[in-house]
């Protein structure tokens, strides 16, 4: 046993360090931001080439995950329990945030005092002309365009509607889909090893990131607009700990700082690439290797990218609150009602990318109140310092929701989660797949003792 573990330690320890020059690379960012603005600003294409060698990985993770998930259920009933059971939390929770965002916004009534100035006006229109057409729009393209163009365009929804249809169809197929399912084990092992390799480049990735953003920002702009950033930070804290928390422990009886160190990594990816998504393909590994279920992993990750957004949502109303109030037009209550009912809406589709929260904004208010579009400029200067809470924010929802998923459909090995959460069984750094096969399943008899369940529960 000792030999077979010093082995395992090593491989932390490499990992270890690999973190640690993130850590070192967003301090020398910062550094170089502030000390040669000229030069961090011409390193931006550095951190935004890291963040699309991740985002390159995520379609074919995101498929081979729910194909194995869901071709290696026998009751196809049940996949459609997960998602609408998913898609009902991400509802109720989007709205409770939307509702603390507005309601933090009253209190600290952040925009009272600024002006508009042309500059800032001239940024809200740039905005209000990248925003999303409509929910039509939204709802027609989550069809891809052929059956490979969602993996060739990166459209997570897209993938998932590719992903779940090759599920069913090897799930309809029965003995004769074992060699697909087997297969397809096989290229994700694959893709989760290309996607280790590429982690080796977060320190270069993460260092062009916070030196772009600091010599493009630098420190004035923030100073006018501390209360709102520091407000909203305060406020997705808060909705993390006594919202999320209190969940998990009332349902699934976890600890969520042990969750939340478990995801230390992850959190540290995200904090330096200012992008969720930098961290789905490894938040899937993870929760597989904490007990959750391929089929309950593998659906409501995914959907949750898309459709639970806590930290977007505050972001949204605590915006809509400021731009109205620094253009010297504060809502009434009625329109703050209606705006949040939009904003459920608009909110939904927003990708977990920079940028995609102030286009979001900029839409929401252009449809339901087009005169305060322009007021959106003012957020521009620290729109990519509050994307790293909203970051953060949407990741630790999602990865609380499949928990709770997890917890509610009984697809969840709480033996497994406890022994993973405490350190007894590390994360393997090196290959990001985890093979062990859950032992918490409502239907575990007929999914481990079935023809095609054993091939894929050693995946």
């Amino acid at each position: 046993m000792a030999s077979a573990a010093a082995p395992a330690a090593a491989r932390r320890d490499r990992t270890h360090y690999l973190y640690l020059a993130v850590i070192g690379a967003v301090v020398l960012g910062i550094i170089v931001g502030f000390a040669a603005p000229g030069v961090a600003v011409e390193l931006k294409p550095i951190g935004t080439g890291f963040v699309n060698l991740i985002k390159m990985m995520i379609s074919p993770i995101i498929f081979c995950t729910i194909v194995l998930g869901v071709g290696s259920v026998r009751k196809a009933a049940k996949v459609g329990a997960v998602g609408g059971l998913a898609l009902g939390y991400f509802l109720v929770m989007s709205t409770v945030a939307l509702a603390i965002g507005l309601i933090v916004g009253n209190i600290l009534e952040p925009g009272a005092g600024l002006d508009l100035t042309e500059a800032a006006k001239a940024a809200g229109e740039k905005q209000a002309a990248g925003a999303s057409e409509g929910t039509v729009d939204f709802l027609l393209g989550i069809i891809p365009t052929t059956l490979v163009s969602a993996f060739t365009e990166g459209e997570v929804l897209q993938t998932l509607v590719v992903a779940l249809l090759s599920g069913f169809a090897l799930q309809a197929m029965g003995t004769a889909g074992e060699p697909i399912l087997r297969g397809i084990g096989h290229i994700q092992k694959l893709v989760f090893r290309i996607l280790a390799m590429i982690m080796w480049a977060a320190p270069v990735g993460a260092f062009g990131a916070i030196a772009a953003v600091v010599g493009e920002t630098g420190v004035d702009a923030l100073k006018s607009l501390a209360v709102i950033m520091i407000g909203f930070y305060i406020t997705c804290a808060l909705f993390v700990v006594l919202v999320l928390g209190g969940l998990l422990r009332l349902v699934a009886g976890m600890n969520l700082f042990a969750l939340l160190k478990y995801l230390g990594r992850e959190f540290l990816l995200i904090l330096s690439t200012s992008s969720s998504e930098s961290a789905l393909p490894r938040l899937i590994a993870k929760m597989e290797h904490l007990g959750v279920s391929k089929p309950v992993v593998g659906i409501t990750v995914p959907t949750g990218y898309s459709f639970n957004l806590d930290g977007t949502a505050i972001y949204l109303t605590m915006g809509s609150i400021f731009v109205a109030e620094a253009m010297g037009t504060p809502l009434s209550i009625s329109e703050q009602i209606s705006l949040l009912v939009f904003m459920v809406i608009a909110s939904k589709g927003a990708a977990g990318v920079t940028g995609a929260g102030l286009a979001t904004l900029a839409g929401g208010l252009q449809s339901h109140k087009p005169a305060l579009v322009d007021g959106v400029g003012l957020i521009v200067g620290i729109d990519r310092f509050m994307s790293e809470a909203r970051a953060l924010t949407n990741f630790a929802g999602n990865a609380v929701a499949t928990v709770l998923v997890g917890t509610w459909t009984k697809e969840i090995d709480k033996e497994r989660a406890a022994e993973v959460l405490a350190g007894h069984i590390p994360f393997d750094e090196k290959t990001l797949v985890d093979d062990h096969a859950p032992a918490a399943h409502a239907d575990v008899p007929e999914q481990r003792d079935g023809a095609v369940a054993e091939p894929v529960a050693k995946v």
